[in-house]
């Protein structure tokens, strides 16, 4: 069980650092079994995309714009489904509309 949440701390550390800067950062983490995952993160002008590959060779991307106004996040799971977060923000507050993998929708409105 030790083991289990030693290599969970590693992997998050090293996600983590990988996630900072801007630019290309790639990180590969290897677990106590021997399988290896990679995560890419390309950052710039209020742009992310997080590629993460796990040793079966599944793919799970998130990508983020980001602008004044707004941000728009889209997740792509390994199954292929999506989710979706929109914000948008204002002077009085933010509108956050969130769509799950299997198309049910929430929104949340804040007033500031």
């Amino acid at each position: 069980m030790n083991a289990s949440r030693t290599f969970a701390a590693v992997v998050i550390l090293a996600l983590a650092a990988g996630a900072v800067q801007a630019g290309t950062r790639h990180t590969t983490v290897t677990g106590p079994n021997g399988a290896s995952a990679v995560r890419t993160v390309e950052r710039g002008d209020g742009h992310v995309t997080d590629t993460t590959t796990g040793a079966n060779g599944r793919t799970r991307v998130r990508q983020v714009n980001r602008s004044a106004s707004s941000t728009t996040a889209v997740i792509t799971h390994v199954n292929g489904t999506t989710t979706t977060r929109d914000t948008e923000r204002s002077a009085t507050g933010s509108t956050t509309s969130v769509t799950g993998p299997q198309g049910r929708t929430g929104t949340i409105t804040a007033s500031h």
